[in-house]
Formats: structure tokens, C-alpha cells, sequence
């Protein structure tokens, strides 16, 4: 059987194959150690840094929806030393790919966690949260706003030699001008889609089920949207796109593939199987044994859209 090379190209990053574990449905790595090799995965994108530990949203925060589920945990996390100093040794043993997730309430936050863990041993990257619907400070002001983007993304790119990917939002009405303006910026890579904003309502009580009354919406209802979202972007900027949102087989991460991402990464479905990780790697070289592709990165925005434009002219 030929070798398939799944390696992809992530700016000056290279990933081993093009399947990340997504930042805040996969801890910070180690809690999944038992189940899946960590240096297996393209990478694993941490859950996301705030400079000081952060209580989040009391519950309930987790409500299950039809093909998908809301969450507002509201960014909890340990704080950036404490993920140097307790998670990341063993991240480093381990040989996983880190790709850290940071996020700040002032683009001040952001260059001091970008400072912080370029120094760190064993990050090699930073994702920038600029896009989480679940707290009303920081990131989504900067997210949703081009110049707020360009501000974070560029401040940041200047104080770290690390890969710089911003996380977009979909919240927006055209998400590839913030691709565009992250580009711009010097972004290395931009990540999509963080979760749609929504809500769920006990009709019983007449009360909101989260706690935080609004969350964000992830699972395989959202995909459809993320692909459209995704191959918008591919056409508009050079730098690589790492799709996500609703990813539940090799065939789902294919499609975004297709739609232009180079790389992509699984939440929610990590949740229903954390074994799900090797299903989704030999799914994909068993695709390109079949249709005889010996690079996974040769399908990166292979879209043959001529036929239906032709339809669509002609009627």
C-alpha cells in the first residue's frame, strides 16, 4: 500500500496530519492522555488562557440541543502560570503539538499572555480567542469589530515569534473581511467558526436553560454554515484557514478540506466518542488510497464549483 503523507502546512508551522483537537472541548490535553497519544493528533489547541484563573458562568452551563449543544462556561480556566507550570511539562512528554488558545478582557492581556508563553518550552502556537459569544468583555469586542481584529492580531504578532492564528467569529455579517483584516495584520493562519450565538427556554418555568440566559451553539447543526463560512474565506485571503464547527467523521473534516481548509478541528463530537480520533485519521487516508492523492494538503480548496455556475447561468 503507498504511504499517504498527511503532513500540512500551518504558516511556518507543520502539523503532522491535519486533525487538532479543538481548544475547550479537550481540556488542556492531559485529561485525555489515558485515551488517545497525544503526539498522534495534528494538534491540541488548550483551553483557553486568561492572564489570572477565571471562575466562569455558574451552572447550568451545558444544554444538549437537536444535532448539537449549547454551552456557556463562560472561558473558566487555571491562568497562564499555572498551565506552564502544571500542564504543559507533561504536554512536553508527551510530544503533543500545543497550540495555546489565549484570551484577554484588553489588547493589553493578549501581548502579555503572547510575551508570557514565548518563552515557554513546548507552544507552538497561539490561537487568538477574539470570538467567544459567552462573556460580554474583552475578546468579542475585538472580534467583531475589523479594526479591533487588525488592533489584537497585529499588537500581538509584534511581541511573539510564534505562529499567530486569530479564532473568528461567525457573529458577524461577512466573516471573510475579518480573515481579510487578519491577513493584513500578519496573521499566520486564521481559525473558523467559534460558536453561533443562540438560546434555549424551558417552557415550563419560562426561564432561559443557561445560567448566562445566551451561549453559543456547536455540533453537527452549525456545519453546513462553517463549510460556507470556510470556503468564503479560502477565496479571499492567502493564508491557510483551519475549519471547524460540527465535525463528526472523516468525511465531515474532508469537506472542509475541500471548501479550502488546511487543517481542521473537532469539539462537540470529541464529547459523544473520545476515541473519535483515529476513526477520523484512518477515514482520511483511507479516502486518499481510494482516489489515489498522496499529499492530504493537494485537497486544500479543491471545490470544482464550474459545473453548477454553469447550471445556474444558463437557467
Amino acid at each position: 500500500m503507498t504511504t499517504r503523507d498527511l503532513s500540512v502546512q500551518i504558516g511556518p508551522l507543520t502539523l503532522k496530519n491535519p486533525v487538532v483537537a479543538a481548544s475547550g472541548c479537550f481540556g488542556y490535553g492531559v485529561e485525555y492522555a489515558h485515551v488517545v497519544d497525544l503526539s498522534l493528533l495534528g494538534g491540541v489547541a488548550v483551553k483557553g488562557l486568561f492572564l489570572a484563573p477565571r471562575e466562569g458562568h455558574p451552572p447550568e452551563r451545558i444544554v444538549e440541543t437537536p444535532a448539537g449543544m449549547l454551552n456557556a462556561i463562560g472561558l473558566q480556566g487555571i491562568g497562564v502560570d499555572r498551565f506552564i507550570r502544571e500542564k504543559l511539562p507533561e504536554l512536553r512528554d508527551r510530544r503533543a503539538t500545543v497550540i495555546v488558545n489565549i484570551c484577554g478582557s484588553t489588547l493589553d492581556e493578549y501581548v502579555e499572555l503572547a510575551r508570557i508563553l514565548s518563552d515557554a518550552d513546548g507552544v507552538a502556537a497561539l490561537e487568538l480567542n477574539i470570538s467567544c459569544p459567552n462573556i460580554k468583555e474583552g475578546g468579542i469586542t475585538f472580534g467583531c469589530s475589523l479594526t479591533g481584529t487588525y488592533d489584537v492580531v497585529s499588537a500581538v504578532k509584534k511581541v511573539t515569534p510564534l505562529p499567530v492564528i486569530p479564532k473568528l467569529t461567525p457573529n458577524v455579517t461577512d466573516v471573510a473581511s475579518f480573515a481579510r483584516a487578519s491577513e493584513d495584520a500578519g496573521a499566520d493562519a486564521v481559525s473558523l467558526v467559534n460558536t453561533f450565538l443562540a438560546m434555549a427556554i424551558d417552557v415550563e418555568t419560562r426561564r432561559p436553560k443557561l445560567s448566562n440566559i445566551v451561549g453559543g451553539l456547536s455540533g453537527p447543526a452549525i456545519r453546513p454554515i462553517a463549510v460556507r463560512m470556510v470556503y468564503e474565506c479560502r477565496r479571499t485571503v492567502k493564508i491557510p484557514v483551519i475549519g471547524m464547527g460540527g465535525i463528526a467523521s472523516a468525511t465531515d473534516a474532508l469537506e472542509f478540506m475541500i471548501a479550502g481548509a488546511s487543517a481542521v478541528q473537532v469539539g462537540t463530537a470529541n464529547f459523544v466518542d473520545p476515541f473519535i480520533w483515529s476513526k477520523l485519521l484512518d477515514g482520511i487516508r483511507d479516502y486518499m488510497q481510494r482516489h489515489d492523492i498522496a499529499r492530504v494538503a493537494d485537497l486544500t480548496g479543491t471545490i470544482d464549483t464550474t459545473a453548477r455556475e454553469k447550471e445556474w447561468i444558463s437557467s
